[in-house]
């Protein structure tokens, strides 16, 4: 009689097919969390920018690539048309990644303290020189801050447009009645341009014009004047504590007023 074949009872392929199951429901398991998430691109950003510096721009375009592909918003064009911000801290991210993905931190400048946000934009963004004519660039830009401000009118206690020249010479003051109309009139188109977009309440939409008077920058050099000729649009939160232009460009990191005055005076004098 030969002998019994003996049965090979060592299971190979069977634990490579319970392997492969549990890799599988692991999978599905993650896939489900993926799907009830909602990535915040801007907080993702600003964390992968915290603790890799040198990743920051890399990181900037992928978020920004993924978002404009999973919900068609694209920064590169304007603020996202289909997304709804409903927190005022979000809308100043929101605008600060705008700026970056367009490259125009030279242009405009943002920045926040505890219950405001405020915005410089250079003149060239919005006007020509001697001018008071909104540029169609200007108008691009404040359709983006509309936008992004759609979601947070309720939280808004004043949009304030702020208009200011810089003097042409640095030892001569501007004339003032034409100094003090451009400014005024440069910021007065802004908030017209802003109330025709009908998104706030437009007693809650105020302009000024400041003239020469509220520097940020010497007159010493063209680049410095350039610096002066600006829009500013303050946006204060309801129930926000209100402060003096000086005390907002202090909690903004803007340089103070008075110290740019005072140093050009002593310039002067000497």
């Amino acid at each position: 009689m030969g002998r019994r074949k003996k049965s090979d009872s060592g299971g190979g392929a069977n634990w490579m097919d319970t392997y492969g199951d549990m890799i599988t429901l692991v999978l599905c398991f993650f896939v489900l969390l993926y799907s009830m998430s909602d990535i915040n691109a801007q907080k993702f950003e600003i964390l992968v920018k915290t603790f890799n510096p040198d990743a920051a721009t890399e990181t900037s375009q992928v978020v920004i690539s993924s978002k404009a592909e999973a919900g068609d918003k694209s920064l590169e064009g304007g603020a996202p048309s289909d997304e709804v911000i409903d927190d005022f801290e979000e809308f100043y991210y929101t605008l600060s990644q705008y700026i970056e993905a367009n490259n125009l931190q030279n242009d405009i400048e943002v920045s926040k303290g505890d219950g405001f946000t405020f915005i410089t934009f250079r003149n060239n963004i919005f006007f020509d020189g001697d001018s008071y004519v909104l540029k169609d660039e200007g108008k691009a830009t404040l359709d983006v801050l509309v936008g992004a401000l759609n979601g947070v009118v309720d939280e808004i206690k004043e949009i304030s447009v702020l208009g200011h020249t810089s003097q042409a010479r640095p030892d001569i003051p501007n004339e003032p009645v034409s100094d003090r109309f451009l400014s005024s009139n440069r910021a007065t188109e802004v908030l017209l341009y802003l109330q025709g977009k009908n998104f706030i309440d437009p007693t809650k939409l105020v302009s000024s014009g400041y003239g020469q008077f509220r520097p940020i920058s010497k007159f010493d050099t063209a680049e410095d004047r350039a610096k002066n000729r600006r829009v500013e649009i303050l946006i204060t939160q309801t129930d926000g504590v209100e402060r003096s232009l000086e005390e907002y460009y202090a909690e903004s990191e803007v340089v103070k007023t008075d110290t740019i005055l005072q140093e050009h005076e002593a310039a002067r004098e000497q």
